[in-house]
């Protein structure tokens, strides 16, 4: 048998297939030592759900200012101030809505750079470089910036409103704008910026999920500082200062109740379970409180008052916020009862033994609420409903507390003097005995 073909075909075959198998080992070497790129990261999109519960909490929050607070406030004072008290929170609706466009939120929610620990810069001013793309939180909650911002919003608007109840029937209304404007930029801003906007209490671990030091101890201690300032109202504690229209105080804080789930469920700035558990805590604190303050008043003033359950609601809503999204529903219903009972004394008691005129109780019920809050979310914060829960602690919820508290009280005497020296704080004698619906603004409710 002649074998050379086979010797020949074989010698040119051999080296091929030796050829090919190297190819093959050098290209698995390849993909083994150098990997494929790694995909990129998806681009954060819209999340249209979250998006659609924030617009609805923005628009929940803004009606427990105008109407809410207008019309709780309105029914507590007497008849002659009922429009100049429905005016204060219109008017501050649309003075803050203007600031807060041009430099408020900018101070707040912005980088201050070397200073972005006591206060924003003015990168946003006017809303610059904001555009409807644009979002709040990307890969997170993925809600357009101006949302997150008009959400924001309505939580400054609300809260130099809720300081008005303190100096009710006894402010001139320029006054009022003008300090209300300085409190917002020198006052709230601040304090918004260092508990939610990268500054040092937040920084430092305080917990505030909704605005227990930003809103209530804020605006309830420039509102006792105003009543200190301010003095008492011309026949304080000899003339019937019983409130005009109960209804429609009912109404205003029924209002303030619904809106309030906008407020701190709201502030979870997403759809999930946690703002789902923020609602309910709202609603067992609020009427736990509620019953709380009836209760005790029954107790000691042996009636039941529509005054007082409403004021023990609005006292148990103002104390579960900071702890809304950090405890579970046992923990709300023993800050609302705690809340309730303490606050009645506070508004009731407190307020005649050490002899100021906080008219409407901003105070009372928000400040000393808020205080309560705040240290409780320090107790009951709960792991399991907030991983943030793990590191509370009632000292630092004391640092945010005191902070604010300082800060608030000084500047707000500061600006108040200014106030004073440019168009002065109070109006006439005659013109607040006569009333100030007629006095200041020419119109009287018939």
């Amino acid at each position: 048998m002649n074998i050379l073909p086979k010797l020949k075909t074989a010698g040119r075959v051999a080296p091929l297939t030796a050829l090919v198998g190297l190819l093959g080992t050098l290209a698995a070497y390849a993909q083994t030592a150098t990997p494929a790129p790694a995909a990129a990261a998806p681009t954060p999109t819209l999340d249209t759900g979250n998006t659609a519960w924030m617009l609805t909490s923005t628009a929940l929050v803004l009606m427990m200012t105008i109407p809410g607070l207008a019309l709780f406030y309105g029914g507590m004072v007497r008849k002659k101030n009922v429009l100049a008290t429905i005016m204060q929170s219109f008017a501050i609706c649309c003075l803050v809505t203007v600031l807060w466009f041009v430099v408020g939120y900018s101070l707040a929610f912005s980088d201050g750079g070397s200073w972005n620990s006591f206060i924003g810069g003015f990168s946003k001013v006017m809303h610059k470089g904001i555009t409807v793309s644009t979002l709040w939180l990307p890969g997170v909650s993925n809600i357009p910036e101006f949302v997150f911002s008009m959400f924001q919003m309505t939580f400054a608007i609300i809260t130099p409103a809720l300081i008005a109840g303190a100096f009710a029937e006894r402010m001139k209304f320029s006054a009022l704008l003008l300090f209300s404007g300085l409190w917002l930029i020198f006052v709230y801003a601040p304090i918004a910026h260092w508990v939610w906007g990268g500054g040092f209490l937040g920084s430092a671990g305080v917990l505030d999920f909704a605005g227990g030091t930003v809103v209530h101890i804020n605006a309830g201690v420039a509102g006792l500082v105003c009543a200190l300032v301010l003095g008492k109202r011309e026949g304080y504690g000899t003339v019937n200062m019983a409130p005009y229209n109960l209804v429609y105080a009912v109404i205003g804080a029924s209002l303030l109740w619904v809106g309030w789930f906008g407020f701190n469920a709201g502030s979870e700035l997403a759809a999930d379970g946690l703002a789902g558990a923020a609602m309910m805590n709202t609603q067992v604190a609020t009427a736990a409180a509620g019953l709380a303050w009836m209760f005790t008043e029954w107790l000691v003033a042996k009636k039941p008052s529509v005054l007082g359950i409403i004021s023990g609601a609005v006292a148990g809503l103002v104390a579960v916020t900071p702890a809304s999204g950090f405890v579970n529903p046992t923990g709300a219903f023993i800050i609302g009862i705690v809340a309730g009972i303490v606050c009645y004394f506070a508004a009731v008691k407190l307020k005649h033994a050490l002899g100021y005129d906080d008219s409407l109780d901003a105070f009372g019920v928000h400040g000393i609420g808020g205080i309560i809050g705040a240290l409780l979310t320090g107790v009951f914060a709960d792991p399991a409903i907030n991983a943030l829960g793990k590191d509370a602690s009632v000292a630092k919820q004391l640092y945010g507390i005191g902070f604010t508290i300082l800060w608030t009280a000084v500047v707000s005497f500061v600006i108040l003097h200014v106030v004073k020296a440019l168009v002065g704080l109070r109006p006439s004698k005659q013109e607040e005995v006569e009333g100030l619906d007629v006095t200041l603004h020419g119109e009287v409710v018939q």
